[in-house]
């Protein structure tokens, strides 16, 4: 039973505030939980009650709630700059972040436009890609391709490229129709077939279209190696470096979602890197700013670059954004690269993930879940003969069991903060095996 004071924050809640990806009447059943504070991998409500953020916050949070590196950075920054317009004006955090990511490219990509979440920066991708073929004199290159099961996010243009009907359909009319081509996810692996196999089938396709309808294409985008909200599909590097080569064959941009599945997220700082390729677009987001505050980004290259560079101001790239390279995000962010660059952490994670996963075997081997996978920091699994309430229900029983995980679909899934310590990683998994159990148990 939620206290007088939950009860109250509860129900201002629902009377004021309209909650993401929800049918708010499922509140009716399923309780909103009053979150009061935050301190490492744990949320508390008001009534003192702990969850473990099995999920990151929705996979932003890389360092714990109030980290105190971040909170320091942040209190420095407070003191100096809040925000400045970054058109006609500049200022250190921006310059210092976009000097840093181009680098870690290894300044094959920089160029970095910013904006506050990850559907604007892949409006922006789109929109560069478009209006850099049209100021080259190809105008006629304003297509886009992308995966079956791809999401990109919930903007016009990002919905376009994103093939998730419950997001989509209601808005078909609106939405400008993009080509959609198989997914490489290694689970619909035949018989006979190795997940390379799998996506040199998905690159095959990719071929047939650019074959006949390169002159018109501008782009393709994918979330590499792990689309998240497919379920947690995954594929192998070898699909990246076979659209790679397409891409640069046929005269396409290669636009590369890794608002998800960037910042170490799957092993190496950017999914890319593990295919030994670069794209044209990379878009960043989510742990960027260690989850602290909304920041996404676009970098390019010198060549997409130069095809805006002009006297002409039509040929100039206007979109914009009033918060655009906000002084805060930006110095949360590198308060967040410098963890990264002090604590070593993509070798530490490389150790956590095996510990995490060893204490998931008994997970992987219970009888209802197939497809135990592993990517990075990423668990996802799938159950066996549900309903589509296993979602809702699972969730609800976890927050029984201090635990934050929310399930897409019939697909459950870890991506903790990079910072369990062994007992909590003992708790997650010993308790989410137990919220399966009571899941696949209590279904109708």
């Amino acid at each position: 039973m939620l206290s007088n004071q939950s009860s109250d924050w509860v129900s201002r809640s629902l009377t004021s505030v309209w909650h993401p990806c929800t049918q708010m009447q499922h509140h009716e059943t399923t309780p909103l939980i009053p979150v009061s504070h935050g301190r490492g991998a744990w949320l508390y409500d008001h009534d003192g009650r702990r969850y473990l953020d099995g999920i990151s916050s929705w996979w932003v949070n890389l360092f714990g709630h109030a980290n105190p590196r971040i909170n320091a950075a942040l209190r420095d920054q407070l003191d100096k700059l809040e925000h400045a317009m970054l058109a006609g004006f500049t200022h250190e955090p921006v310059i210092e972040l976009s000097e840093r990511l181009a680098a870690l490219t290894g300044h094959r990509l920089g160029h970095a436009f910013y904006a506050s979440d990850g559907a604007s920066a892949v409006e922006i991708a789109l929109k560069m890609s478009f209006h850099s073929w049209r100021n080259r004199g190809r105008a006629e290159k304003q297509e886009f391709v992308c995966l079956q099961g791809s999401y990109h996010g919930e903007t016009i243009g990002a919905l376009a490229v994103t093939d998730v009907a419950l997001f989509k359909d209601a808005y078909g009319p609106l939405l400008r129709a993009a080509q959609t081509v198989m997914s490489p996810d290694a689970r619909q692996a035949r018989a006979d077939e190795t997940a390379q196999d799998v996506a040199r089938r998905a690159a095959q396709e990719v071929e047939r279209l650019f074959e006949q309808k390169a002159d018109r294409i501008a782009a393709i985008i994918v979330e590499p190696l792990v689309q998240c909200a497919a379920g947690m599909a995954m594929h192998d590097p070898l699909y990246l470096q076979l659209v790679r080569a397409l891409c640069d064959r046929y005269g396409v941009h290669l636009i590369l979602d890794e608002i998800a599945v960037g910042c170490g997220r799957t092993g190496t700082f950017f999914a890319c890197e593990q295919a030994g390729i670069w794209p044209d677009f990379v878009t960043l987001s989510k742990g960027i700013s260690g989850g602290y505050l909304p920041l996404s980004l676009v970098l390019t290259t010198d060549d997409v670059y130069q095809a805006f560079y002009s006297a002409d101001v039509t040929r100039g790239f206007l979109h914009s954004h009033s918060y655009t390279g906000n002084p805060l995000a930006c110095r949360a962010a590198l308060a967040t690269l410098d963890i990264f660059a002090q604590d070593d952490v993509l070798a530490a994670n490389r150790t956590k993930a095996e510990r995490i996963t060893a204490a998931l075997a008994p997970l992987r081997e219970h009888a209802r879940v197939k497809n135990f996978r592993q990517q990075g920091m990423i668990w996802a699994f799938d159950a066996i003969d549900v309903d589509n309430t296993f979602s809702r229900r699972f969730f609800a029983n976890a927050t029984q069991q201090e635990l934050l995980l929310r399930p897409i679909g019939g697909t459950g899934y870890l991506m903790p903060p990079y910072i369990l310590s062994d007992d909590d990683i003992d708790l997650l998994a010993a308790r989410t095996l137990a919220v399966f159990d009571q899941t696949i148990a209590s279904q109708p």
